[in-house]
């Protein structure tokens, strides 16, 4: 039954990079130019309120400050540091860069949660790595040290996220901790995109759509099942989960801009699932199931178990 629940939780949770996935096609086709920090803020912020305004429940004591470093760690920074790799990258080069998160995450997770990695724990993670590199890298792929320190710097950003939620054991459902973290994140880019780039001359239906579709699948519902994967999963095997996004984002690529995939691109993916079969397997089947995370494991139900601002 444990394995069967744990497959059923890695399944689940494997869903979120695939939707992070489907963000550079719809980015690309159906939403206006110009404006990436602006949609970061808006693919979060209004779904995350709608959601705590809908839950009506709000963090307490020692939670206003975790969810703060959270929100920034796991969205806000994330998406502004994603941003700027990719404006200043070629695409495969901040892929590659990101993809080292898997072994940030096996790294924070010794240090913080004293989860000691085996040694073929980094090994799955190097070949993770070197997957997505086949996988995006092109031969003139032209390097920028500004936007590879970026895209590094998201990649700990995300990591040292994930790790801090499992550490601090959020004492209220995933549905409400995910809301939190949309409306903190997007808090704090919201004021920086209109800085930066100002508001939207003009949107489109199709922009709208576009819009929408990333605020309730690809941010909102993909959280969701992100941080359920951190409540259920130890921390380093749902890194190697988010390596699929890369791959879906080819895959997208493939069939709907009818681009070509090459034999190096086949051998990265197939080295990228190799690394992520071996991932789950290497972390799933040491792990010891214990409290939950969460203090109630339904993700709907608003109500906690417990002081949500006594500290676990």
């Amino acid at each position: 039954m444990k394995r069967s629940n744990s497959l059923f939780d890695i399944l689940l949770t494997a869903l979120a990079p695939i939707a992070w996935g489907t963000t550079y096609v719809v980015a690309t086709e159906f939403l206006p130019p110009g404006h990436p920090l602006l949609i970061a803020a808006l693919r979060s912020l209004p779904i995350g309120i709608l959601l705590t305004i809908a839950l009506r429940h709000l963090p307490q004591g020692i939670w206003w400050w975790r969810i703060i470093i959270l929100g920034g760690l796991n969205i806000g920074i994330f998406q502004a540091l994603l941003f700027i790799a990719a404006y200043r990258l070629p695409g495969g080069v901040a892929a590659t860069a990101g993809a080292i998160q898997p072994l940030l995450v096996v790294l924070f997770a010794w240090l913080i949660l004293n989860e000691k990695p085996s040694k073929l724990t980094i090994y799955v993670g190097i070949s993770g790595f070197l997957g997505v590199g086949l996988l995006v890298l092109s031969p003139g792929a032209k390097l920028d040290w500004i936007g590879i320190l970026a895209a590094l710097a998201g990649a700990v950003s995300m990591g040292l996220g994930t790790v801090l939620t499992k550490r601090w054991k959020p004492p209220v459902p995933v549905l409400v901790f995910t809301a939190w973290q949309l409306v903190v994140g997007g808090a704090l880019l919201f004021p920086i995109a209109l800085m930066v780039e100002g508001p939207f001359t003009y949107l489109s239906r199709t922009n709208i759509q576009g819009l929408i579709y990333l605020g309730v699948i690809g941010t909102g519902l993909a959280y969701l099942l992100w941080f359920r994967g951190i409540a259920q999963l130890k921390a380093s095997a749902v890194s190697y989960l988010g390596l699929i996004s890369p791959v879906m984002a080819t895959m997208i690529g493939f069939v709907w801009l009818q681009e070509t995939l090459t034999l190096m691109q086949l051998i990265g993916i197939a080295i990228i699932f190799t690394s992520v079969l071996l991932g789950q397997k290497v972390n799933v089947s040491g792990q010891q199931r214990k409290t939950p995370l969460y203090s109630n494991g339904d993700i709907s139900n608003p109500q906690p178990l417990g002081n949500p601002s006594r500290s676990r």
